[in-house]
């Protein structure tokens, strides 16, 4: 499924997250699920972070999303995919992207919103970061 619904942007604006703040993005959804079997970041130069490999994600979520958007027609907001060994999610928000995989049959909208809640978590902190420099 894939739905172009448009980029929720940013009130202020698209801020980049450091590393470290999307590394810990990443670890705290994995966290939330056993289900979830590895998510990666994704801003406008590549793969932030990630659960395992970095490189390994950037091609396979850039397949991901240009699938999603083909399929859309456009820019698409969230994906998901399954399959009979599991599924896969991708989600934008505010120029950022994350993707993740889960086991079969997960709930599917708890994913998706779980996946929402992270990225805005991360824009708030790269803006406050950004506006404390």
């Amino acid at each position: 499924m894939a739905d172009q619904t448009g980029r929720e942007a940013s009130p202020r604006g698209s801020v980049a997250p450091a590393q470290t703040e999307a590394e810990f993005a990443t670890a705290r959804f994995r966290a939330l699920s056993a289900e979830i079997r590895g998510c990666a970041i994704l801003g406008p130069d590549g793969v932030l972070a990630a659960t395992g490999d970095r490189e390994g994600w950037a091609d396979p979520a850039a397949d991901l999303l240009r699938a999603a958007d083909a399929a859309a027609g456009g820019a698409a907001s969230h994906a998901h995919v399954a399959t009979e060994e599991g599924e896969a999610f991708a989600v934008r928000l505010a120029g950022l992207a994350m993707v993740a995989v889960t086991d079969r049959f997960t709930l599917a909208s708890l994913v998706l919103a779980d996946m929402r809640a992270t990225l805005r978590s991360l824009v708030r902190v790269a803006e406050i970061a950004h506006e404390a420099a």
